[in-house]
């Protein structure tokens, strides 16, 4: 069934296949302000929200998330001005994560900050990218 997008206050971006972030998790994929579009932070899970356990995989997923979430406000890899990653225990999994990042991304498009953390919202979380883009 396709996610009706009239339930959603203005602004408010929410893909068709995340409807459940919205409505279970109750937080919105993302918010356009303006020109801008202001993407929460996204992790590697499926659409039933299950956490991925193969780091690279996972860190593929986290990258489709951002994709469908930018998609979805009419926007690509290339809007995006800054970006910030969060990683669990970064020394070990960081090469991996940069490598699927310059598979995907477009190197020295935006501002990166990534910091490491302790733990992340879901036990097995590895890494979650939060960004913002300029709208269409």
């Amino acid at each position: 069934m396709q996610f009706d997008n009239s339930q959603v206050p203005p602004g408010v971006i929410v893909p068709d296949d995340m409807s459940n972030i919205y409505h279970d998790l109750g937080y919105a994929p993302a918010v356009r302000v303006g020109d801008l579009v202001f993407c929460a932070g996204q992790v590697g899970r499926d659409s039933q929200l299950s956490v991925i356990v193969e780091p690279e995989a996972q860190f593929e997923a986290c990258w489709n998330n951002v994709e469908r979430v930018l998609a979805a406000a009419g926007c690509t890899f290339d809007d995006v001005v800054d970006m910030t990653t969060y990683h669990v225990d970064m020394a070990l999994h960081y090469a991996l994560f940069k490598e699927v990042k310059n598979r995907r991304f477009p190197r020295g498009k935006s501002a990166w900050t990534a910091i490491g953390v302790q733990s992340l919202s879901r036990p097995g979380l590895l890494a979650e990218i939060k960004c913002i883009a300029r709208g269409h």
